[in-house]
């Protein structure tokens, strides 16, 4: 498989208008523009966010025209294309804020001296109403309102905010304000990347493509999102990261090559031959932990990390490098509480179910509930993270 093939296969869903129009354009030679774009609603990026990044990277290498574009004006209305409510409006200074840390997050990925960044409100802010109206008419209600959460909420006569209709208009002028040849996201996008073809046919007469990545599936077999807790996030810890790689199913270890890794494509082939003949999964799971950790942090905390996942998961020792955190006896606290606001859960919703699971244990001892007040010892999350609580007076 050259590089064109897998540019065009690795983690593609589908490509809109048709795989082989696209091809032979880019096998034209010419310059294309192409953009990804991300509305910084959230404060990080996890292992499944990067697989249009690394699409983006990929044409990046490729010498095409490469936009990172920041959604910092349609954050202001939220797209609810995959939501069931409507979206809470954001602040400028709450989008900000969120952008501040996405930058550093995809340098992991990307490339940014050869990417360009931008944020749409350069452009969307400056639209008069009247000019609004007038891309309005390109479009048609109904397709919007028959969009199946739309309309689920509609028959079920939650509101469905007129400003939500804007959303795909806004969008849509985004890729004709850019002169978009190929616009990247998850298939949960394509009915607002179609608003962006529309506009480029319409008033430009130009064909314009759509690539839509696959979903990486989280540790625990579902769709990775924070909503979950199942999510391998670009920051986590290279311990920790390690340690969530090798609790995926046997069954995703390839997924997880294919989608969540930069190797080459004929080696993951060589893996799945491997695997095939009936290697032992584990060790396979082990080099996908390594190749990950190494191109998320370095090739010394893959080691380490590695050495950690044998020394304290697979032999039971408690690791030599516990962290200590100590609080005084005057803050009465429920260790829930204590998992939240230190960090040691992704959310109060996720320590609730470890805790209710009995993943969490407090000298040797399960925690019986989410409500045991918190005192002095060694607390246990899960089986890679411990922590030493020391209670002063």
């Amino acid at each position: 498989m050259n590089s064109l093939d897998e540019l065009l296969t690795r983690g593609v869903a589908n490509i809109i208008s048709n795989k082989e129009a696209l091809k032979a354009k880019l096998e034209s030679g010419e310059k294309l523009n192409v953009y990804l774009g991300i509305d910084p609603t959230s404060t990080r990026i996890h292992l499944g966010h990067a697989v249009p990044l690394r699409k983006l990277q990929q044409f990046a290498q490729m010498g095409h025209n490469v936009t990172f574009l920041i959604g910092d004006f349609t954050a202001l209305i939220g797209d609810t294309s995959d939501k069931e409510t409507e979206r809470p409006v954001l602040t400028s200074e709450e989008i900000q804020q969120n952008f501040e840390t996405y930058k550093k997050q995809a340098e992991k990925i990307l490339d940014f001296s050869k990417v360009t960044v931008k944020h749409n409100s350069e452009w969307l802010s400056k639209l008069t109403f009247a000019e609004i109206v007038k891309l309005t008419q390109y479009f048609s209600f109904g397709d919007f309102a028959s969009r199946e959460l739309i309309k689920k909420r509609l028959t079920q006569g939650k509101k469905v905010g007129l400003h939500e209709a804007l959303y795909p208009v806004m969008q849509g002028y985004d890729s004709y304000f850019m002169d978009t040849d190929i616009q990247l996201g998850g298939t949960d996008q394509t009915f607002n990347m179609q608003a962006g073809r529309t506009l480029q046919k319409a008033i430009r007469n130009k064909e314009s493509f759509i690539i839509t990545n696959e979903f990486l599936i989280g540790t625990d077999g579902r769709k990775m999102s924070k909503t979950w807790g199942n999510a391998i996030w670009l920051e986590d810890d290279p311990k920790d990261m390690f340690g969530k790689v090798m609790s995926i199913n046997d069954d995703l270890i390839i997924e997880y090559f294919r989608l969540g890794t930069n190797i080459p494509f004929s080696e993951i082939e060589k893996i799945g031959e491997r695997l095939e003949k009936g290697e032992n999964p584990l060790e396979i799971k082990k080099e996908l932990a390594s190749i990950i950790v190494t191109e998320l942090h370095s090739q010394d905390d893959a080691k380490e990390a590695e050495q950690y996942f044998h020394r304290v998961v697979q032999k039971g020792q408690a690791p030599t490098d516990i962290q200590t955190i100590t609080i005084s006896s005057g803050e009465q606290r429920s260790i829930l509480d204590f998992l939240v606001e230190n960090n040691l859960v992704n959310s109060k919703s996720d320590g609730k179910r470890l805790i209710e699971q009995g993943g969490v244990s407090f000298d040797g001892a399960t925690v019986a509930g989410i409500h045991e007040i918190i005192r002095s010892g060694q607390l246990q999350i899960g089986k890679r993270v411990f922590v030493n609580i020391e209670v002063t007076r």
